[in-house]
């Protein structure tokens, strides 16, 4: 029988994946200061018996006015690194799945609400609010407090954030990094000639607003153990007359194969509040493929991808490598097996799951390794 080319290993670099599905990061605005708490340790632990073959913990922050919000998980002192150490030693105790951090600062789109309290901006003089940090002093919305200008003592302090934490993540055993440079977060920003208005050698022409998300790569890659993946996730748009688009993307994603990324993972939008978005099934995938064209590193296709048959689809016919999921799996955190099971394919269950396979199914699963 013919194996579904979603169940096919894969490699990045020396990691290496059991199948094609990874599971985005997904904010869960429930830490503490920073630090991860028993939710992290629920959330995480469920999708690291998922299936899936790479599990991606959620945007966290180098520094803590690089939080998106109060809740969200930081990777900036020893605190939030044995918080995130605990957590992980309890997944690990149960899960093989490789696991990877997202490494962020959400720049001007920093200091907000929690989503379900309205996710709003929060001003720097209101409880759990703080003075946001930009790339020009230019405010996501109207009604948002400006964002300081970095300067270059405020660059070298995020640049060096960035691989301070990448060192705590090699020390707590993560086997990749992926840098957050989409969804209007400050290296997004920097990229963007919406929100970077700089006259300096960090602003005005592509090459220079791609400086400090490059100069950033490299501080991390430098700070990550050689022989462990960095990658990189992007807007492959800002959806938005005027700012970041494809071309740009496929230039920067270009500059990050030539310095050592790993792969890069195509998003979209985030950065401007009049983005129009066309919503549909698969809608960033075409993104993924113009991108994946034009580099020889791995390709990663996120967005509103749901169905199996969509989801084999897009790695059958070379649009992506990968697949990520992130409602979709929040929604149904056992859809790795469902998919198994519609396509032919085999996926890895624990031992305590191997009696839930349905008899008609008897090919289903493989043991899990742990």
């Amino acid at each position: 029988m013919t194996v579904p080319t979603l169940f096919t290993p894969f490699a990045v670099g020396k990691l290496k994946l059991a199948n094609r599905i990874v599971i985005a990061p997904m904010c869960q605005y429930s830490a503490e200061e920073g630090r991860m708490t028993d939710w992290h340790l629920i959330h995480l632990g469920q999708l690291a018996l998922s299936g899936a073959a790479l599990l991606t913990i959620e945007a966290t922050a180098v520094v803590p006015e690089g939080r998106i919000s109060y809740g969200d998980v930081g990777l900036y002192d020893d605190a939030t690194e044995a918080a995130m150490g605990r957590t992980l030693d309890a997944v690990r105790r149960w899960s093989d799945m490789p696991i990877t951090i997202q490494l962020a600062h959400a720049g001007r789109k920093a200091s907000t609400e929690k989503p379900w309290l309205g996710g709003q901006h929060i001003a720097p003089s209101s409880p759990n609010g703080w003075q946001t940090v930009a790339p020009s002093a230019i405010p996501f919305a109207e009604s948002n407090v400006p964002p300081h200008a970095l300067d270059a003592e405020g660059l070298k302090r995020v640049r060096d954030a960035f691989a301070a934490a990448a060192v705590r993540a090699g020390r707590l055993g993560l086997d990749a990094i992926q840098i957050h440079g989409a969804h209007g977060y400050l290296l997004h920003q920097f990229l963007s000639p919406i929100a970077n208005r700089r006259d300096d050698a960090y602003g005005g022409t592509l090459e220079n607003r791609m400086r400090f998300p490059l100069e950033v790569f490299d501080a991390v890659r430098d700070a990550f153990p050689a022989d462990r993946p960095v990658t990189m996730r992007v807007s492959g748009t800002d959806w938005v007359e005027g700012g970041w688009d494809v071309d740009q993307t496929i230039i920067f994603a270009k500059a990050l194969e030539a310095r050592g990324c790993s792969a890069i993972h195509v998003s979209s939008g985030g950065l401007h509040p009049s983005q129009a978005i066309p919503l549909s099934p698969g809608y960033q995938v075409p993104l993924a493929r113009v991108v994946k064209a034009q580099v020889s590193i791995p390709v990663v296709a996120v967005g509103l991808i749901t169905g199996y048959e969509q989801a084999e689809a897009i790695v059958a016919t070379g649009d992506a490598d990968l697949v990520g999921l992130a409602r979709t799996i929040l929604y149904d955190p056992r859809w790795p097996w469902h998919a198994a099971a519609a396509l032919g394919g085999q996926v890895a269950a624990a031992d305590q799951y191997l009696r839930c396979q349905p008899s008609r199914l008897r090919d289903l699963f493989v043991k899990a390794p742990h």
